[in-house]
């Protein structure tokens, strides 16, 4: 019966537990504890991965569209160890600066995605892009001494702004040349306004100029593409 007439005097502000003045529609006092959910639980949840020798181990909880509380990450798109860009299925991944080019750099799109949001968004990008350097389209290793640089970047839409930038500088000038793979990595958010948008993933090579001849092959290892709305 208290608990009853407890529960109808403050209906209409909340329900408290070691409280008799809900400040919410839910308030815990600090001389509850801490709220226990056993569905999210290591037994119950195949995304919790707690040990029972480590249990002050912890995992991020999230939100579904219907309020439900989960475990289980589901982002826009997520390459998650799977090659998110293949380098033979998009021959503008080849990006070619020809000797003497007069503002000594050149620009590529090499991939693209479509998002269509239905409210305003915060979104987040995750890239790891793999690229080998070149003198040529022979792919003749480079020993000419000169200084590259490759930059990866995206653009929405029509702008020009340049988000996520990530740059490696790549020189040799050893008489044999080396090559080998290199990666450049970025992380960023930004805001969408409700609507269609075109998230376009380019890349530049630009040298001294006038320019010295550099061939560059984007997308060639196992690259990673990450996209989550908030």
């Amino acid at each position: 019966m208290t608990l009853l007439i407890a529960f109808t005097t403050n209906a209409q502000t909340g329900v408290g537990v070691g409280t008799t003045s809900p400040q919410q529609k839910l308030h815990l006092t600090n001389s509850v504890g801490t709220v226990r959910i056993e569905g999210l639980n290591k037994n119950n949840s195949p995304y919790n991965g707690g040990l029972i020798n480590d249990p002050a181990t912890t995992y991020p909880l999230y939100v579904d569209c219907n309020g439900v509380l989960t475990l289980k990450l589901d982002p826009y798109t997520n390459s998650d160890g799977s090659d998110a860009i293949d380098n033979s299925l998009f021959p503008a991944t080849n990006l070619i600066l020809l000797a003497a080019d007069a503002d000594g750099k050149e620009e590529t799109t090499f991939y693209t995605y479509a998002i269509n949001v239905t409210r305003n968004i915060m979104l987040e990008i995750k890239y790891n892009i793999s690229f080998d350097v070149y003198a040529n389209n022979t792919l003749a290793k480079v020993n000419d001494g000169a200084a590259r640089r490759i930059s990866t970047y995206y653009t929405v839409d029509a702008g020009t702004r340049r988000y996520g930038p990530a740059s490696k500088c790549y020189f040799n000038n050893a008489a044999t040349g080396v090559e080998g793979t290199i990666f450049n990595s970025s992380t960023t958010y930004i805001p969408l306004a409700a609507g269609a948008h075109t998230i376009k993933f380019k890349a530049e090579v630009s040298t001294a100029v006038p320019a010295v001849a550099t061939y560059v092959k984007l997308a060639v290892d196992t690259d990673a593409v990450f996209m989550r709305f908030y």
